[in-house]
């Protein structure tokens, strides 16, 4: 009960504006940093691809559309996995508890990094709303809507961010998908640096989205005496959000397995 006051204080605190503390200000700033990085990443990815890829310029609007928008997708994606992996691997933030629940860290990195992804799924998911369907159908939504609920959530009550970072890191997969769109929207299916990507995203997903996700349920389950004592809300969002985002992800590594085991039958039999 105690973390959902501290969440309801937050929240109308930062909707007031007046007399904000300290943490809620950063939040903010943090949110508007992400969103204001789309925007920037966007106009310049529009403006590099005009001058550098002759394509570019071939392209429709709905394709100059996503081709932007991906732009600052794959961006998003390599700064919050490079935080993520800090957080977690190289900084001892999750490992001294002695002093707490290592479910109950935070630091000003990790709240900034939580803040700005917060911003990117904000912008593309007003994007997607704005152009639908041309940036992705429903389950695009869905992905987003959860992805943000569980973040949100997670840096207002600085409760569960060891394991919404390690969801965050997935996202290092997100530059081969777009690089593959990119590729394909190019006219480069034959190319070699398709097929190669192709095989990178296969195993980068294999290993950032499947089998990590499973060490993710691994450690909940051997850490369930400090995952109970997340408040109630969180604990319940905790055991039910992955799961479906993880059915997700096998659901597009079939995808993707499928994608792949046809281009390199097509690149054999080319040959």
């Amino acid at each position: 009960m105690m973390w959902e006051t501290g969440i309801g204080i937050g929240l109308m605190n930062i909707l007031s504006g007046r007399d904000t503390p300290p943490k809620e200000l950063l939040w903010l700033s943090s949110v508007f940093a992400g969103i204001f990085m789309c925007k920037i990443v966007y106009d310049l990815t529009g403006v590099i691809s005009s001058s550098f890829f002759n394509g570019y310029n071939k392209l429709n609007s709905n394709q100059k559309l996503e081709w932007n928008n991906r732009g600052f997708s794959t961006v998003h994606a390599i700064v919050v996995a490079a935080g993520s992996l800090y957080l977690l691997v190289v900084s001892d933030l999750f490992v001294n508890t002695q002093d707490g629940l290592f479910v109950s860290k935070t630091s000003t990195v990790s709240d900034t990094l939580l803040g700005v992804s917060i911003g990117y799924f904000l912008s593309d998911l007003a994007m997607i709303f704005y152009y639908y369907p041309a940036l992705g159908g429903m389950e695009y939504v869905v992905h987003h809507g959860l992805s943000m609920y569980s973040i949100t959530m997670a840096l207002l009550s600085g409760q569960a961010q060891f394991y919404i970072l390690m969801v965050l890191f997935t996202e290092i997969t997100t530059p081969f998908v777009n690089l593959r769109w990119r590729l394909d929207i190019a006219g480069m299916k034959n190319s070699r640096i398709y097929i190669y990507n192709g095989v990178a995203l296969f195993f980068g997903w294999l290993v950032a989205r499947i089998v990590l996700f499973m060490f993710f349920f691994y450690h909940m389950f051997i850490h369930f005496d400090q995952v109970k004592e997340i408040f109630p809300l969180g604990f319940y969002s905790l055991i039910s959000v992955p799961p479906v985002i993880s059915v997700m992800n096998i659901f597009w590594f079939w995808k993707i397995a499928r994608g792949m085991v046809k281009t390199l039958r097509k690149a054999r039999h080319s040959q």
